[in-house]
């Protein structure tokens, strides 16, 4: 009796430095499983959030702990498949240096009907932006500054019943 090829804890998270391709990690993720009947997807970019003001962002620079991260990450999709009803999930993240326009995060969560699957997404992606230990470093005009997690986020995730104290 081997393992579902479905739940295999080696392909639910990848760090890296390339980009990835949407349609091939959705491809691959529902890939001969008649049983999904929704895919969801969210795929974060760099943004300036500075655009037209002094100050933008020429790139950014995301450092993490390999081994550690990856393992935390996993724990959370894990949590993710105990409050929902999904049958796969994948976060590619990448590191290294990005520029504006870049593609930075995917997450992808497949499942019978689409509730599922977006409420998941979204509980992962709350769960990256304020618990997964990456460090992100913003180049401006100004030189370079490593950017805290935002009220906002911490707040994000707190409806999930998960306190986090990140902001400062």
């Amino acid at each position: 009796m081997g393992m579902d090829p479905h739940l295999a804890k080696d392909s639910d998270v990848r760090i890296q430095a390339e980009d990835f391709d949407l349609g091939e990690e959705i491809g691959a993720l529902r890939a001969n499983d008649p049983r999904v009947g929704a895919i969801c997807s969210f795929v974060g970019t760099v943004r300036d959030r500075h655009t037209g003001l002094i100050g933008g962002i020429s790139s950014m620079e995301l450092e993490h702990y390999p081994g550690m991260t990856e393992k935390s990450i996993q724990t959370m999709i894990d949590e993710a498949r105990r409050r929902f009803d999904i049958y796969s999930a994948r976060v590619v993240h990448r590191v290294g240096v990005l520029q504006p326009l870049d593609q930075i995060v995917l997450v992808a969560v497949t499942s019978a009907h689409r509730g599922e699957s977006f409420r998941a997404c979204e509980f992962l992606m709350d769960y990256l932006k304020t618990q997964a230990p990456f460090w992100k470093k913003e180049e401006t005009p100004e030189g370079a500054r490593w950017v805290d997690a935002r009220v906002s986020d911490d707040v994000a995730l707190a409806r999930w019943g998960i306190s986090a104290s990140n902001s400062g």
